[in-house]
């Protein structure tokens, strides 16, 4: 189990309840509901893929959670088709409250390098295999290093925990795990302002999702 969202959630402005609309609700989703009830944050819920579920399914998921948990807004919205977007993010920056910058204006991340490295690879995976893929992979950086003419070397692996998801990811001849470095690639010299030599390789290996170094390697906390 992982910690990192309970985590970031303390010192939050407001706490936004994220729920699979097609997928109905389990105990996982009233846990977390119950958890959140008794906190003092503004309390949004937001109920996402409203394009694929069942209308009447979907406002009876509204109304339980709505009587679980005193929330300040409830939106519907679709991530696949931008349905309710627009709205929500106009809503959720008029709450937050003004303040100083932290970080100067042109810096895009306060991640290191190397933790920019795999969050991009893991876009660019998710991006171009959409729904073909499982949210069964993760990204392991093997090797990181700065060359002598200024540009970084990476050697990344990407997990996944069976033979077909190695097909799918590799494609046809070799095609996906290509384009998935390329542009990878291109979006990592262009945030580092160097070229960037990416290396992708996929390796199966199952159970992944148990080993705590590839938990602490995506930034979050092992807790037992």
């Amino acid at each position: 189990m992982v910690q990192a969202a309970w985590g970031g959630a303390e010192g939050a402005d407001v706490l936004a309840l994220v729920v699979d609309a097609k997928g109905g609700l389990g105990a996982k989703v009233t846990d977390i509901a119950e958890a959140i009830k008794d906190r003092r944050e503004p309390k949004y819920l937001i109920l996402n893929k409203v394009d694929l579920a069942d209308k009447g399914k979907l406002l009876l998921h509204a109304e339980k959670l709505t009587g679980m948990v005193d929330f300040a807004e409830t939106f519907f919205v679709s991530a696949a088709t931008g349905d309710g977007l627009p709205e929500l993010k106009a809503h959720l920056a008029k709450a937050m409250p003004e303040g100083p910058w932290h970080f100067p204006e042109d810096q895009v991340s306060d991640a290191s390098e190397r933790s920019l490295a795999s969050e991009v690879t893991r876009e660019q995976l998710y991006l171009q295999l959409h729904a073909e893929l499982p949210y069964a992979s993760a990204i392991e950086t093997e090797q990181y290093k700065e060359r002598e003419d200024g540009s970084v070397e990476i050697h990344q692996q990407i997990l996944v925990e069976r033979p077909t998801q190695r097909a799918i990811v590799l494609g046809k001849g070799g095609a996906r795990i290509k384009e998935i470095g390329a542009r990878a690639r291109a979006e990592l010299s262009e945030i580092m302002g160097r070229p960037v030599h990416l290396y992708l390789h996929v390796k199966v290996r199952p159970g992944w999702d148990d080993e705590r170094d590839v938990y602490r390697e995506m930034g979050l906390d092992w807790v037992e």
